[in-house]
C-alpha cells in the first residue's frame, strides 16, 4: 500500500473535475462561480478566480444560461438531501408495518383491526369533484357514506369504499363550513356563511326538510346534541345557539366569548359544551345555563378546534401526567368522559387540559403550520391532528410522542374525520377474558383539504 500524503488541494481538485467533466461542463461551471463572485461582491477573488480559470472573456449578463444557476443547483441539493431524508424515513415505517403484519398474521384483517394506524404510504383514494376548498367532513354512522362540505357552497356524498360520488346536495348560497350526520344517520344538518343552518332528509334523498333561521354572521360549526332532537351551532356573531328540531326555533342563546367562535362540541351526555375562540381562549359551558365551567388560556393565537377526550383516552393521559407530576387524577367514573379536553391552535400546538381545573397539563409540539384537525383513536391510547403544515400526525398520548407523521399531499388541511360505522359486537359472543365482545369502529379517516379534495386512508 503507498504511503498516505496529502496533495495541493488545487491540483487535486483540476485533476478530479477533467475526469469528471467535459469541457463544456467545466466552462459551464466556470461562469456559473464567476456570476456568483460577481453578485456576492467578491471582486478581488472574482478577478483572480477569471484569470486562473482562462476565462479572461467572461462578462457578467443576467440573461445568459449560466446566470444564478449555481445558487439553483445548491438549493436544488438542500431540497433533495430532504426529500432523501423523508423518504428514507417513509421506508423504515413502511418496513415496519409490513413486518408486523408478517409476525402477527391476525392483523392482516386490518379494517376493523382495534389497533390500526393509518401507514406513511400516500392515501387509498383521493375523492375530487369540488370546486373550491374542503371545509368538513362527516361519516354516515351505519353506512359507508361520506359526506364533504365545501367553499363552493355544496355538499357531496361519496361512498367512501369504492370512492364514487353519490350525489351533490344543493341549497345553501355561500360557502357550507360544516355538517353531520344524526346518530340514526337519517338526517344531516349543515351550517353555512349564508347565516342558515339546514336540516336534510337522508332517506328521501337528502331533501331539504327545515331551515334554522337565527344567526347574525357566519356558522363555524353545527352538532346534533344526544338525542339528536336538539341541535348546537356557533357563530362568528360571537354566539352559541340551541335549536329545536321539530319546530326549527331557537331556545337557548350563549355569549361565552366576546369574539368569533370557531367551534361548539357537546359532551357524550349533552350537558357541557366545550367552545374555542378567536380570543385564543376555549371554555366549558353548561348547555342548560351557558355558565362557564371551566375556562382555558395559554394558546398564543386563535383555538380552532376543541374536542373531550373520550373515557378510554382518561388512562393514556392520566399516565402522561404521572410522568409530568407524579400524580393522577381521582375523577369520579361517571365525569370520565369530560374530565379532559383537547385543543387545537393557529399557534402549531396542541394542548391538554384538565377540564376542573383550567390547568395545562401538556403540550404537543411538532406542526409547523395552524392545526385544524383533531380526532381520538377508538382505542383512546393515540390522538391524530391535521395541520397546515400538510401532516396528519399521530400521538402516542401516554408518552405525548409523534410517533408518525402522515404526508397528504396537500399544504392546507380544515379537518379530520374517523369513520363512525361499526362491525362485529355480539351479546352472544364472548372475546378475551369471557366479556361480550363490544362492536369495533371501522378503520377509514378522511381529511379535507384545500386542494378541493377530500383524501381517505384506510387498511
Amino acid at each position: 500500500m503507498r504511503p498516505f500524503s496529502t496533495p495541493p488541494l488545487y491540483p487535486a481538485s483540476r485533476t478530479t473535475m477533467s475526469i469528471e467533466l467535459t469541457d463544456r461542463q467545466k466552462n459551464d461551471l466556470h461562469q456559473a462561480m464567476l456570476d456568483y463572485l460577481h453578485s456576492a461582491g467578491f471582486t478581488k477573488t472574482f478577478e483572480q478566480f477569471k484569470e486562473e480559470a482562462a476565462q479572461s472573456d467572461y462578462v457578467p449578463d443576467t440573461a445568459s444560461r449560466t446566470s444564478g444557476l449555481l445558487v439553483k443547483k445548491w438549493t436544488s441539493v438542500i431540497r433533495l438531501q430532504k426529500k432523501i431524508v423523508d423518504l428514507e424515513s417513509r421506508l423504515v415505517q413502511a418496513l415496519q408495518d409490513n413486518a408486523n403484519v408478517v409476525t402477527n398474521p391476525a392483523t392482516v384483517n386490518q379494517r376493523s383491526n382495534p389497533d390500526w394506524l393509518p401507514t406513511v404510504t400516500p392515501p387509498k383514494l383521493v375523492l375530487t369533484g369540488h370546486r373550491a376548498n374542503v371545509n368538513a367532513v362527516a361519516f354516515h354512522p351505519k353506512y359507508s357514506a361520506l359526506v364533504s362540505a365545501s367553499d363552493d357552497s355544496t355538499m357531496k356524498v361519496w361512498d367512501w369504499d369504492t370512492g364514487e360520488m353519490e350525489r351533490t346536495v344543493q341549497g345553501h348560497t355561500r360557502r357550507v363550513s360544516d355538517c353531520e350526520y344524526d346518530s340514526k344517520g337519517k338526517y344531516l344538518v349543515s351550517g353555512s356563511h349564508d347565516l342558515f343552518i339546514k336540516l336534510w332528509d337522508v332517506d328521501n334523498e337528502y331533501k331539504n326538510i327545515s331551515t334554522f333561521r337565527g344567526h347574525e354572521h357566519s356558522i363555524s360549526t353545527v352538532r346534533f346534541l344526544p338525542g339528536d332532537d336538539r341541535i348546537v351551532s356557533a357563530s362568528r356573531d360571537q354566539s352559541v345557539r340551541i335549536w329545536e328540531v321539530a319546530t326549527t326555533h331557537c331556545i337557548k342563546v350563549f355569549k361565552p366569548h366576546g369574539e368569533w367562535i370557531r367551534a361548539a362540541i357537546p359532551s357524550v351526555d349533552g350537558r357541557l359544551l366545550l367552545t374555542s375562540s378567536m380570543d385564543h381562549t376555549s371554555r366549558v359551558i353548561d348547555a342548560a345555563t351557558g355558565a362557564t365551567k371551566a375556562e382555558f388560556r395559554g394558546h398564543d393565537n386563535v383555538v380552532e378546534n376543541a374536542v373531550f377526550a373520550p373515557r378510554n383516552a382518561v388512562p393514556s393521559i392520566a399516565e402522561l401526567v404521572g410522568l409530568k407530576t407524579g400524580a393522577t387524577p381521582n375523577t369520579p367514573i361517571d365525569e370520565l368522559s369530560v374530565a379532559f379536553v383537547v385543543t387545537a391552535s393557529r399557534d402549531q400546538k396542541i394542548k391538554i387540559w384538565d377540564a376542573r381545573t383550567g390547568q395545562c397539563l401538556h403540550t404537543l409540539v411538532g406542526h409547523d403550520g395552524w392545526v385544524h384537525g383533531l380526532v381520538f383513536h377508538p382505542n383512546g391510547r393515540y390522538l391524530l391532528s391535521a395541520a397546515d403544515d400538510g401532516s396528519i400526525r399521530i400521538w402516542e398520548i401516554k408518552t405525548g410522542r409523534c410517533i408518525r407523521k402522515v404526508e397528504t399531499g396537500e399544504r392546507f388541511m380544515s379537518c379530520l374525520a374517523w369513520g363512525r360505522q361499526t362491525s362485529g359486537g355480539n351479546a352472544h359472543a364472548e372475546g378475551k377474558d369471557g366479556q361480550a365482545e363490544a362492536p369495533r369502529r371501522v378503520n377509514v379517516i378522511a381529511s379535507g383539504c384545500w386542494d378541493y379534495s377530500v383524501k381517505l386512508w384506510k387498511p
